[in-house]
């Protein structure tokens, strides 16, 4: 038997761009060429189990990859269904006809079609981004004679009976020049594991070239049993009562080469009305300012496809780390990029309500927990709360906010408790260290606020407005609860007016506000106060790189506390012009710098006037 041909190519196909452009990484070949050979092997299995065939399957299923440097080749060998010479010219010789698709087509009364990997159609002509040739010995089950085909990447090809004896096929790649990084075991070995991580059928790679230890005379060389490099029943393939909480983090750990243990998991396991498993991990943050960096691996019957494909998995759990297979998603020609349709949003739905859930039930059943985790969850949290609204809703009355006191608390409580102060104000920090004097005045007053400090706060409090009717969020630094306030005083205003006039002429600032105040507090004689909204506006141009050159400076009120013996004696003592511009200078300053950090050239000028106040008690 010998026969040639030319390749039948479909009209909506174009060889050429199959050989060169079909796939961007052509790395992909290992993908394409072991998911047809593990489908070789699952439609043999599944003629097995329908009785189709009668067969005793002693020999164990496998696929082997053996890759050898000195001749040249890569060959990928599977003990599955094999194909005839009328199979080969259909399945091989006319491109995008899958296969997978005619056997289903088939045997669709006595199969769950979710059972075969998938329609690869081109996936073989990937090697071709690889190989100068390739070969395929074939052998098939129904005992018919082997067929070998070969063919340069033209579109002809050469088809003759074969040498193979055993049922299944060898695919050969004749590796080219500009691919040779292939033919190194470790490079392909690692190839591998990225893309068949979790195939459904043991692979095993072989390198042609190994030589063997020596053994010294009289010793019996040690057996070492080969191990496959993939696992073929991944953990999120089995049910989650089968599987223990050291058997997750272990899965986690060397899944993403994470030795820091998940927080917790959701398993996700769902067969109506679309076909879907996986897990997602919640990874631990190392600081409260880390930004959250995951990989969501997509599988499509345990084939690795890609990672971090938004169009499936809702965009705010790509900070997440873990695994989705859905056998049910369309995939193009090049299964690297997915098609946005109604029967995905359906998916991405219900894998965002599953983490909802779980959250929820974290908070209701296990509540410790729940907060011991929140510095490490919320950032993920409060992004899915600004990407979906559905996640939203159902998260709003579960997000905590941890207090001055280094508790936790839900938004409802929190007002509940300030409600006879804060008039619905929920006042937070931003800032630890530069609103510290803000904090310490809280505290020696009984009062709480929240700590808001994480990059992602300044976009989530204008949410959390938003969807909290008259509730307002103010930094600790833009207004004064009345708690902080004497109660039953009146502000001498004529000494207010006086204070006013007299700070506006020394600082020269024509936007800045005086205020006088009797706080509770007597260890505090100036405060700064900066408006909520003028502040926002600010943080929101810079964050979208918009030019502020010509917005006003922030609304600033300088408070000078009535209580403080600094404050009585320069509104009430005759001082000389000198020490008046001192310590008024001096007194505005100190409010500063508890707000914010002084540039360079301020801090000089505050360094100089402290001298010379200095100089000045020194002196009389």
């Amino acid at each position: 038997m010998s026969k040639q041909g030319n390749l039948s190519i479909h009209s909506e196909n174009i060889f050429p761009i199959i050989k060169k452009w079909l796939y961007s990484d052509h790395d992909i070949f290992v993908r394409e060429i072991i998911s047809n050979a593990c489908d070789a092997i699952l439609k043999f299995k599944k003629l097995c189990d329908m009785g189709e065939i009668k067969d005793t399957l002693n020999v164990p299923f496998e696929v082997k990859v053996i890759v050898d440097e000195k001749a040249g080749t890569i060959t990928v060998s599977d003990n599955g269904i094999g194909m005839t010479e009328e199979e080969v010219e259909k399945y091989i010789t006319q491109i995008a006809f899958s296969g997978a698709e005619d056997f289903l087509n088939k045997y669709q009364d006595k199969m769950d079609k979710d059972q075969i990997i998938g329609h690869f159609g081109l996936g073989f002509y990937s090697s071709f981004m690889i190989a100068d040739t390739v070969d395929i010995d074939t052998c098939s089950y129904t005992g018919s004679k082997a067929v070998h085909w070969t063919c340069d990447g033209g579109t002809t090809y050469d088809l003759t009976q074969g040498t193979r004896l055993a049922r299944g096929t060898d695919i050969i790649l004749h590796v080219n020049e500009e691919s040779k990084d292939f033919l190194n075991y470790h490079t392909l070995s690692s190839t591998i594991e990225k893309y068949c991580n979790f195939m459904p059928v043991p692979i095993y790679v072989i390198d042609a070239n190994k030589e063997e230890e020596p053994t010294k005379e009289g010793e019996t060389p040690e057996v070492v049993e080969p191990k496959p490099v993939n696992d073929p029943v991944p953990l999120y393939t089995k049910k989650p009562s089968e599987c223990t909480d050291e058997a997750y983090k272990a899965f986690y750990s060397k899944t993403f080469m994470d030795y820091n243990e998940p927080l917790f998991w959701i398993h996700l396991d769902m067969d109506y009305p679309f076909n879907l498993k996986g897990i997602l991990y919640f990874p631990k943050l190392h600081n409260e300012y880390e930004m959250v960096e995951g990989k969501i691996k997509l599988y499509n019957n345990q084939v690795f496809v890609a990672d971090n494909i938004k169009e499936v998995i809702p965009e705010f759990l790509l900070l997440l780390k873990g695994i989705i297979d859905c056998p049910d998603i369309p995939l193009n020609v090049s299964r690297s990029f997915l098609q946005n349709d109604g029967f995905v949003k359906k998916i991405s739905d219900y894998i965002t309500k599953k983490v909802a859930d779980k959250l929820i039930s974290l908070y209701k059943k296990e509540i410790e927990h729940y907060e011991s985790c929140w510095d490490s969850i919320s950032p993920f949290i409060k992004y899915g709360c600004l990407r979906e609204e559905k996640f939203a809703d159902k998260m709003n009355d579960y997000i905590l906010y941890k207090t001055t006191e280094d508790t936790y608390i839900t938004l409802k409580d929190y007002l509940e408790k300030v409600k006879d102060t804060n008039e619905n104000k929920v006042f937070y920090v931003s800032d630890k260290e530069k609103q510290s004097q803000y904090v310490s005045m809280f505290k020696e007053n009984g009062l709480s606020a929240v700590y808001l400090n994480h990059p992602i706060d300044s976009s989530f409090i204008s949410h959390a407005e938003m969807k909290n009717k008259d509730v307002h969020f103010m930094r600790i630094d833009a207004d004064i609860s009345s708690a902080l306030k004497q109660d039953g005083v009146a502000i001498d205003t004529a000494q207010e007016e006086k204070l006013g006039k007299l700070f506006g002429d020394i600082l020269n600032q024509d936007k800045l506000k005086v205020k006088l105040e009797s706080l509770k507090s007597t260890s505090v004689p100036s405060m700064l106060l900066i408006s909520e909204e003028s502040r926002r506006m600010q943080e929101m141009m810079k964050l979208y790189g918009m030019d502020t050159a010509n917005l006003p400076a922030n609304e600033a009120t300088l408070v000078l506390n009535e209580n403080h013996p600094l404050i009585t004696t320069l509104a009430q003592k005759d001082l000389d012009a000198h020490t008046q511009d001192l310590v008024c200078h001096h007194l505005y300053d100190l409010a500063l710098i508890s707000n914010q950090t002084l540039s360079a050239e301020a801090m000089q000028a505050f360094l100089q006037r402290n001298n010379e106040l200095l100089m000045t008690l020194l002196n009389k």
